[in-house]
């Protein structure tokens, strides 16, 4: 797999250092507070269990699968929950998560669905902000790392289902995607 990377981003060392500055920011604004972990799967999975290790108040998780990429490099536009049942949310803090935020989509769907359904509020966190227009008017409440509009796998990204287990958020190789 690292053959496939054109350029390692951030190492596994950066991330999990910069994890200790996020969670000690979100401890800052939620206390200890109860709070309900929602995870966008699969793509949040590695960041989202980095982040809960260094939150110390009582918590609960949930996940929710959403799909926009549908297996391409592009979001289609279209944000589907493929989840039968939602979590109870109802009157709780949500802390949402996910990978990245690109054209913005899903982290304003997923986080409409939970206020519609009674959350008292919801605050996002992802790993990967890219800096560029978005497609959705939202911003991530908490994120690691700004980046460029570059195609990157790893650390729970992916291209088509690989690459998730990288320990590094890397660039992948355009050959790799073009084929």
């Amino acid at each position: 797999m690292d053959a496939d990377i054109e350029k390692v981003l951030i190492d596994e060392e950066v991330i999990l250092r910069r994890l200790d500055v996020m969670a000690e920011r979100i401890l800052e604004e939620l206390g200890n507070e109860e709070i309900l972990v929602v995870g966008i799967l699969t793509g949040a999975l590695v960041f989202m269990a980095d982040l809960l290790r260094r939150l110390p108040v009582p918590l609960q998780i949930e996940t929710l699968s959403v799909a926009s990429y549908h297996g391409g490099t592009e979001s289609s536009g279209v944000v589907k929950f493929l989840d039968a049942k939602l979590p109870e949310v109802e009157g709780r803090n949500i802390l949402l998560c996910d990978d990245i935020l690109d054209t913005g989509r899903t982290l304003k769907a997923v986080r409409t669905k939970l206020m519609e359904m009674g959350a008292a509020r919801v605050k996002t966190a992802v790993l990967l902000s890219k800096d560029k227009d978005r497609a959705e008017d939202v911003e991530a409440d908490y994120y690691a790392f700004g980046m460029g509009d570059e195609f990157v796998v790893g650390y729970g990204l992916d291209y088509q289902g690989r690459y998730r287990n990288l320990p590094y958020v890397g660039v992948l190789k355009e050959e790799v995607y073009s084929r």
